[in-house]
């Protein structure tokens, strides 16, 4: 059953598409996925998924704030923070990729996960997105912190 939350949901994420009902009709009958412009209503900062998950961890821990869309590729083993369009040159790393103006990205509808392609947080349909001072600070933490140490 289709609330509210998720109908802005979908029709926020498909106001990317140059055709939203045919965005739409894809996400319902065919492969479940479809590309979308970056650059209009969002960039994405995608980083290697050890890295970005460890940042989501960071930004979840301030409780009076939700992070925004954070979509996840299995097979290529990433994470990509959805932020406000901008520019690209403050994002500098080792994987970091930014998504902007004049690229575009395989989007899953926010209603169900589709193969390789899930949201760990989809998008709530308001319009709200990553912030990048927050992001790149978790981003810092999380590459200070680096991966869980193991012992032999």
């Amino acid at each position: 059953m289709w609330n509210s939350a998720w109908m802005r949901s979908v029709e926020w994420l498909a106001a990317a598409s140059s055709d939203p009902r045919a965005c739409k009709r894809q996400w319902d009958s065919g492969t479940g996925t479809t590309l979308l412009e970056a650059g209009r209503y969002w960039n994405v900062l995608s980083v290697p998924e050890s890295l970005g998950l460890l940042a989501l961890n960071v930004l979840w821990e301030d409780p009076l704030r939700t992070p925004g869309p954070v979509l996840r590729h299995r097979r290529a083993r990433r994470v990509g923070f959805f932020l406000p369009p901008g520019p690209a040159g403050q994002w500098i790393g080792v994987g970091v990729r930014h998504v902007g103006k004049g690229a575009w990205i395989a989007v899953p509808p926010p209603y169900r996960d589709t193969g390789h392609l899930e949201w760990v947080i989809p998008p709530n349909g308001t319009g709200a997105l990553n912030s990048p001072d927050l992001l790149e600070s978790a981003l810092k933490t999380a590459t200070l912190a680096g991966p869980p140490c193991t012992t032999r």
